[in-house]
């Protein structure tokens, strides 16, 4: 599928070993590594709303077109050229990371120092063609038209789909076949429609090649993504991921399952290379286990900081840009003698959250429009992946203290541990993970067993 021709959106286990100390970031599983995956920032504060589409369409850009329904006619001023970069570095900053740990010599206990929320130290890595028939005759009215940086812009009123179906494909709008039927809802619920496509002088003379994302903003109570437009020409399930910033609580979907994948794991060590390929194995999973009805959550953060960072938290001019538009709101703190206004700390932004949402779907497991809804729920919470690196004891490779031997002689148990939770949470084969960590059955019975795991 020429992925999003046609783009409907709107208002849219153990705990860790006591040795375990100086951790880092190694790696990330961001949208980049799932095919044909969409990605939308939505800003939303009580019934204020800023949506960023990213356009990675493919293909010759006169074939490029996106409808999207609006509760009304926007001005100029609500529509926006954004930049692609910070829709990837919000992709990067809350993608699911992995993380790795070296364990302390067991005979050298130290004392484990805390830092921020995790108890574990960590280190930042940081338009319009002649009409065969006239709009008017096909229930079609063009309510405003501007052009924004490389995109021609249309706002039209329709009363009734055929007629919007026909207007479009009249003036050359590539939409999929059956488009009036998934328009019919949105006509009925006497919605605009904000109808794109590309100015090819434009974006010469802009020097651009690539598009930058598309960006509305408006007013509405409603608070949804539609998705069902965009499965029509669809050739197989669709990737989503939504980046929802907030003011509060966590962003969920009240019409479909909300599910929290798997974190906070200890898995072996080989992973460290074969992370892209583990975190698609580990989705599929998680996805067939819910027979691809829910929503993920894979991260949940403020936006001031992160532990452990996969990207530096985005600044505010990044957020601005993004359509946070309460930044430029005094921030309040009761102090003695009053309350007073309190600075944007350096490298963040206060009192803005971010929930990053992904879904597979098609037309059968998701057969309506995405509802959203801020909860209750602050509590930190990110998809992270943890690797454990044994102690290398110096000499022959043997502990010379009981608390070493005590140490060695628990490893097998727990490498066991991390090869089976690999494999429940994939659909990876127990007997090819063990090969991959080098463990054999009895191994730990062979005199210096742990040495092949550290050549």
């Amino acid at each position: 599928m020429k992925k999003n021709l046609l783009l409907i959106l709107i208002s849219l286990l153990i705990s860790p070993s006591i040795y375990a100390f100086c951790g880092f970031y190694v790696a990330k599983g961001g949208a980049d590594i799932f095919n044909k995956a969409s990605q939308v920032v939505m800003v939303r504060d009580e019934n204020r709303t800023v949506i960023t589409m990213m356009n990675d369409f493919e293909g010759d850009y006169k074939n490029f077109a996106m409808v999207i329904p609006v509760p009304q006619v926007l001005e100029k001023s609500q529509i926006n050229a954004g930049d692609k970069t910070n829709v990837k570095h919000l992709d990067d900053y809350t993608a699911p990371r992995l993380v790795e740990y070296h364990d302390a010599d067991p005979c050298q206990p130290r004392i484990m120092h805390k830092f921020g929320r995790s108890g574990i130290g960590i280190q930042n890595e940081s338009m319009l063609a002649a009409n065969s028939m006239p709009a008017k005759k096909l229930g079609v009215k063009i309510e405003a038209e501007y052009t924004v940086g490389e995109y021609d812009i249309v706002i039209l009123s329709a009363k009734e789909s055929n007629g919007l179906e026909t207007w479009l494909r009249q003036n050359k709008y590539n939409v999929p076949k059956g488009a009036s039927k998934a328009l019919k809802p949105y006509i009925k619920q006497k919605m605009k429609f904000f109808v794109a496509k590309v100015n090819i002088k434009e974006q010469k003379k802009a020097g651009l090649n690539f598009l930058r994302p598309l960006q509305v903003a408006f007013e509405s109570e409603k608070f949804m993504l539609p998705i069902r437009l965009g499965m029509i020409n669809a050739k197989g399930p669709q990737e989503l991921f939504v980046y929802v910033l907030t003011k509060n609580g966590r962003v969920e979907t009240s019409n479909y399952p909300n599910v929290k994948i798997p974190s906070d794991l200890d898995l072996p060590i080989f992973i460290k290379e074969e992370f892209s390929d583990f975190y698609k194995s580990m989705f599929d999973r998680q996805v067939k286990k819910e027979g691809m009805k829910a929503v993920f959550t894979e991260y949940f953060w403020d936006m001031g900081w992160c532990d452990p960072c996969a990207a530096d938290p985005l600044s505010v001019k990044q957020l601005r840009s993004l359509g946070v538009f309460w930044l430029d709101e005094p921030n309040y703190n009761k102090r003695r003698g009053g309350i007073r206004p309190m600075p944007i700390p350096r490298g963040g932004a206060r009192n803005v959250k971010v929930t990053r949402l992904h879904l597979r779907y098609d037309k059968k497991t998701f057969p309506q429009d995405l509802m959203f809804y801020q909860t209750k729920d602050t509590k930190n919470f990110q998809g992270r992946y943890i690797l454990r690196h044994p102690f290398k004891f110096k000499g022959d490779g043997k502990p010379q203290c009981d608390k070493g031997k005590e140490y060695v002689k628990n490893l097998p148990a727990r490498f066991e541990k991390e090869a089976q939770t690999l494999a429940h949470i994939t659909d990876w084969k127990l007997k090819d993970i063990r090969k991959k960590m080098k463990l054999a059955g009895n191994s730990s019975s062979k005199k210096g067993w742990w040495k092949k795991l550290w050549e």
